[in-house]
C-alpha cells in the first residue's frame, strides 16, 4: 500500500492509501477520487518525502512515523474487508447492469436502493459526469481469485 497526501483545485489537503502507483494515477485520471471535503474531482498529489527505515533501524512509532507495521496493516486489511462485506451484504448485486440500473435509479425510474455491481472505468467516469454517485468498492490482491 502508497500513502499520497493529495490536494483538490479548492486547496483541501488529504490523504488516501493505494494499492499501487498506477491504481492512484488510474482514479485521478478517471476522475473516480474526489476531495472528501468538497466533492471536487479535480485532484493532484501533492510532494512528499518518504519515510524509510534504514537497514537495521526500527521505526520509532512516532506519529510522524509513515512506517506501517504488519499488524497496522492487518488491521487496515481487515478493516476494509469488513467495509466491503458490509456493503456487498447490505446492497443488490445487478452485475454488469450496474451503469443502467444506477441511470435508473437516479433518474427516479426504479425504485430507489442501494445497488452495486460491475463498470468499467469508462462507465463509471460518464456516471459522476451525469451527477450520479459512485464509488468503488475496496479488494484487496487476495479477493480477486
Amino acid at each position: 500500500m502508497i500513502r499520497y497526501a493529495l490536494i483538490c483545485d479548492l486547496s483541501h489537503e488529504f490523504e488516501s492509501w493505494f494499492p499501487s502507483v498506477e491504481t492512484c494515477d488510474e482514479q485521478i485520471a478517471s476522475g473516480l477520487l474526489t476531495c472528501p471535503i468538497c466533492n471536487s474531482g479535480r485532484i493532484v498529489k501533492q510532494i512528499m518525502a518518504p519515510s524509510v527505515a534504514r537497514s537495521g533501524e526500527e521505526s520509532d512509532g512516532s506519529a510522524d512515523s509513515t512506517a506501517f507495521s504488519n499488524d497496522k496493516a492487518l488491521s487496515f486489511r481487515s478493516a476494509l474487508r469488513e467495509f466491503r462485506n458490509h456493503i456487498v451484504a447490505n446492497s443488490e448485486d445487478v452485475g454488469e447492469r450496474f451503469p443502467e440500473m444506477a441511470r435508473k435509479i437516479h433518474y427516479g425510474e426504479t425504485k430507489l436502493r442501494a445497488i452495486h455491481g460491475e463498470s468499467s472505468l469508462e462507465e463509471a467516469r460518464a456516471l459522476i459526469e451525469e451527477g450520479i454517485d459512485v464509488h468503488p468498492l475496496p479488494f484487496l490482491p487476495e479477493d480477486r481469485n
